[in-house]
């Protein structure tokens, strides 16, 4: 699915500010929900309708301490982000996002290796951790690719809290994914 990754020198890394959630809301919603999700690769239209984030979700992963919020820009405009937590040993990955026009173009690869090694230098973590939607097979298999591997941990959707999406499958649960960064 991907392609040869983008020069590092095309991306640049910040850290996300509050006045940047006016900007980072549309994009998440846009690699996820509705109809422009589709674009790409990583929707979740068909098995979640509704919101995948709030402007109050983003703005507490921006300022939470312990608690990033990565932009990736390139020539100035934002076109992806990802949450990076610090929990003891291990870091929490998520609020993964790419704009879906540019999925599939090895951006994904490069932001991941980023994210990792940022919180390798920053926290000196010994592990990734991630959640992912245990239905979302071709997501999951590209998360392998790349080092992780499945727990067969699972926690439950949320069901009945539309802050996290409406489901379209009663058979949801997050299964926890992780990588040795060591």
């Amino acid at each position: 699915m991907d392609t040869a990754p983008p020069r590092d020198s095309e991306l640049t890394y910040r850290d996300a500010v509050e006045a940047d959630v006016r900007v980072l809301v549309p994009l998440i919603e846009s690699a996820y929900r509705g109809d422009a999700s589709r674009t790409g690769w990583t929707t979740e239209a068909d098995i979640l309708g509704g919101q995948r984030t709030d402007p109050e979700g983003v703005r507490a992963v921006i300022t939470r301490p312990g608690s990033r919020l990565m932009i990736v820009e390139r020539d100035s405009a934002p076109i992806a982000c990802c949450q990076l937590e610090h929990r003891g040993d291990a870091a929490y990955f998520g609020m993964f996002a790419v704009r879906p026009e540019l999925q599939g173009a090895g951006l994904g690869r490069s932001i991941i290796a980023e994210a990792e090694r940022s919180a390798r230098e920053h926290w000196g973590v010994r592990q990734m951790q991630m959640t992912v939607i245990s239905v979302r097979d071709e997501l999951i298999a590209w998360y392998e690719r790349r080092g992780y591997r499945r727990t067969g941990e699972l926690s439950p959707f949320p069901y009945g809290d539309e802050r996290f999406g409406i489901p379209r499958r009663d058979d949801l649960a997050f299964e926890l994914l992780v990588k040795d960064l060591v």
